[in-house]
């Protein structure tokens, strides 16, 4: 197994996996939901904050493995509903910039803690 990525500046894990996982030059990060780090509940708001909360735990762990948005090769987000598909993805679009990773979107039944959106990355790192 490769080296565990932990964070305070990011919601800790809240079951039995980590934050992120450190393994040759890249890291695999676990999903982020829009929890906020500093009380562990889930922010206020529609898609658009949630999505900007998660974006920014991302950036977080991303950080504490040596890398960062731009780094990112492949995303996967998940969605409770893709009506939010546009909302979400301007969010999206405004993190990432010109890096435009490799992505898949699903909606999904459910999410943990009744969150609308949740996304997971791949990224390369030092």
């Amino acid at each position: 197994m490769g080296t565990i990525v932990a964070t305070d500046k990011a919601p800790g894990a809240i079951g039995p996996y980590s934050q992120a996982v450190k393994t040759g030059n890249y890291v695999f990060t676990a999903g982020q939901i829009p929890l906020d780090p500093a009380t562990g509940k889930l922010v206020d708001g529609e898609i658009e904050a949630q999505t900007e909360r998660v974006m920014e735990n991302l950036k977080a762990v991303l950080a504490a493995a040596g890398s960062s948005l731009d780094r990112v090769v492949k995303t996967t987000c998940f969605l409770a509903n893709l009506d939010d598909f546009a909302a979400f993805n301007g969010i999206y679009a405004h993190h990432f910039g010109d890096a435009k990773p490799a992505r898949s979107t699903v909606q999904v039944a459910r999410l943990p803690a009744g969150a609308l959106v949740e996304v997971e990355c791949v990224a390369e790192c030092d």
